[in-house]
């Protein structure tokens, strides 16, 4: 399923963006209650709004009334350690409509800081009234993690978020340890400089020669990690604006780096 998530403040412009977005005809809608960056969060968007619960409910409300697609929530725990009322505030969402909640174990003021906490979502799973779907989320990186959140609390599904930030191949390693036990294989140094072309290629062909190099510079360290003086390459790719000099820094640290192992 593709799904395309919104955010933003104002009632009614969000239940318009839900209505153009459902024009893509994406399988889910789902919506940010969770970002805590700063220009997001201080504008009452994203994890913003757990300060107004009866205005994010409100909203759900809408979003959902307005489109024929399923809804789903993103969120947080709260907006800090006296809020997390995330236990009643899903029941209320579910209440309004949303087909699936998915939960980061910390609040907003906690931003990546400490180790996510999954109690909360784990009471909200085994919540006898809820009846949607419950994704966790919140530093799995592994398949060892994934398995142990699943066990421990019951969640439908596990969100990944910045473990999968320049090494995509986390799913499929995490699917494959859930069901067999076992690891897959690293991706090798052509695995990983291809992955990294494409994705250049398609971060230029989506935001332009300036924004998507500039975005892709904070990818570069994760394609790469562990690979044994990589800093002087990464430092070229992370300090040109020149898409061809990117892409033949990479060809030079797929024939510098041939057969030498990485660690994630």
């Amino acid at each position: 399923p593709i799904g395309i998530q919104i955010f933003g403040s104002d009632i009614d412009h969000m239940r318009e963006a839900a209505e153009i977005t459902a024009q893509a005809e994406p399988d889910i809608i789902d919506i940010n209650y969770g970002c805590p960056v700063k220009k997001v969060a201080c504008k009452g968007a994203g994890a913003g709004i757990l300060q107004d619960i009866p205005k994010m409910v409100s909203m759900t409300t809408e979003i959902v009334k307005s489109v024929d697609k399923p809804v789903t929530v993103k969120t947080r725990l709260g907006w800090d350690e006296n809020t997390k009322y995330i236990v009643d505030v899903a029941e209320r969402l579910q209440d309004v409509g949303i087909k699936a909640i998915s939960i980061h174990g910390r609040t907003r003021k906690q931003m990546y800081k400490g180790e996510a906490d999954w109690t909360l979502i784990g009471e909200i799973k085994n919540n006898p009234r809820m009846h949607i779907p419950v994704f966790g989320n919140g530093d799995v990186d592994s398949g060892e993690k994934a398995l142990e959140m699943k066990q421990r609390f019951g969640v439908d599904g596990i969100m990944i978020g910045r473990a999968s930030i320049g090494y995509p191949w986390i799913f499929n390693e995490i699917k494959h340890f859930m069901s067999t036990g076992d690891h897959l294989c690293k991706p090798d140094i052509h695995q990983r400089v291809d992955a990294c072309k494409e994705h250049l290629r398609m971060s230029l062909e989506w935001k332009g020669s300036s924004l998507g190099i500039v975005e892709m510079r904070r990818h570069y360290t994760n394609y790469f990690k562990g690979l044994p003086g990589i800093k002087e390459h990464r430092m070229t790719m992370v300090t040109t604006m020149d898409a061809e000099e990117i892409y033949s820094e990479l060809e030079v640290v797929r024939k510098k780096f041939e057969g030498v192992l990485a660690y994630v």
